[in-house]
């Protein structure tokens, strides 16, 4: 039997402690409700942005098979010597799954490279993810799309590179359209963005939302390959002396 993967999941946890409306949606924090969500063979661990470095030291990150990650208004408060301290995990092939506004976080937006803007509206409105990937294995076992009564509306432009691939794509009650699951791969690392689970709403109780963050976490698991090796490289063949004219 495989061990099971080493998840930490990442979350602000300022919401939950200032306001009521959030506490009562997610009582033991949003983390928990992700983390209590997942489903296969998991082993999992919270980390807060209080905690001492963020709960993110180098002895976490290196047990951490996958990270997934929720933040909102706190984005400037988290150490960029954390931030680079994702990032190289990442690169070395930690996977990455990046939740609804943490798509203004600083990691997801230093291993995108630009600025990971868009639109957005708060007036309950319905949204409607549709499948445009249906082989994918993150959507295994969902169907031709999820429905979600009342969701925080995220519109395009969203300013991201090209996905590697599009998994999924919202429709909102408003009329705008949002690309809400997207893949993406640096260094040894697979990334994986996925747009629901504004504070206010219970979206991450939400059996079909649990199971592709849960069909995500197996998907981004680390391979077994070995990071490259860089920098001067000896000869693998012998290089004959080049006679001078």
């Amino acid at each position: 039997m495989s061990k099971p993967l080493n998840v930490t999941v990442w979350n602000e946890f300022r919401h939950e402690k200032e306001n009521e409306k959030v506490r009562a949606a997610y009582p033991q924090g949003i983390h928990t409700a992700i983390g209590e969500g997942l489903s296969g063979s998991v082993q999992v661990t919270y980390a807060t942005l209080d905690d001492p470095e963020h709960g993110l030291s180098e002895e976490v990150l290196n047990n951490t098979d996958v990270l997934i990650w929720w933040g909102h208004k706190a984005h400037g408060e988290v150490q960029d010597e954390i931030v680079a301290r994702v990032q190289k995990r990442v690169w070395a092939g930690m996977g990455l799954i990046v939740l609804h506004s943490g798509h203004f976080s600083k990691v997801f937006k230093t291993l995108m490279g630009t600025s990971c803007d868009l639109k957005w509206r708060e007036a309950d409105e319905k949204e409607r993810l549709w499948v445009v990937a249906p082989g994918h294995p993150i959507v295994e076992g969902i169907g031709e799309y999820i429905d979600l009564e009342a969701e925080e509306m995220y519109g395009e432009h969203f300013d991201i590179p090209q996905p590697d691939e599009l998994i999924m794509v919202s429709w909102f009650e408003g009329g705008e359209v949002f690309r809400s699951g997207c893949t993406f791969h640096r260094g040894n690392g697979k990334i994986f963005y996925f747009r629901p689970g504004h504070e206010t709403y219970r979206t991450y109780y939400n059996e079909q939302i649990r199971r592709v963050i849960s069909n995500a976490v197996q998907w981004a698991a680390p391979s077994t390959r070995e990071y490259p090796k860089y920098g001067n490289h000896k000869p693998l063949e012998v290089i004959k002396a080049k006679v001078q004219a």
